[in-house]
């Protein structure tokens, strides 16, 4: 098990449950087939600036104000949405494409494969193509 691999999945864990101490941490981890002791957890945490608060740990980031939505950064700077089987092009105003790909990665929606962001373009690449049409049709609501 790598030390990145297993932060990764520390903030995956803390941004989709509730986690409230590090055993509970631990069982998750362990579900996933990871396993870390106690010490390893608590450096994890602190490396990770994760910070303990009443809803249980959260990332740092996770307690910053909040950007705009991918619904807000869509409605303002997205001009046009072209499906290519399972890759979803979305054209954007110049210079826009990366604010629109972080708003639209910080979404996490599960059934994209991933994003790739220029300057007036952002591909989403979707598993298959009817779930790259539904991801048009969802996209769609927001610039319309």
């Amino acid at each position: 098990m790598n030390k990145h691999f297993r932060q990764g999945r520390i903030l995956e864990i803390i941004r989709r449950k509730t986690i409230h101490t590090q055993d509970e941490l631990a069982t998750e981890l362990s579900v996933e087939g990871l396993h870390a002791t106690q010490v390893t957890l608590s450096r994890d945490i602190k490396e990770l600036g994760i910070a303990k608060t009443a809803d249980g740990y959260r990332a740092v980031d996770a307690l910053a104000p909040k950007a705009p939505g991918f619904g807000t950064v869509a409605a303002e700077f997205v001009t046009g949405i072209r499906l290519a089987r399972n890759l979803l092009v979305l054209k954007t105003a110049p210079g826009n494409a990366n604010s629109v790909a972080v708003a639209f990665d910080r979404e996490a929606w599960p059934e994209v494969v991933g994003t790739i962001a220029g300057d007036d373009t952002v591909l989403i690449i979707a598993p298959d193509d009817p779930v790259a049409a539904e991801l048009a049709r969802r996209i769609r609501v927001y610039v319309e």
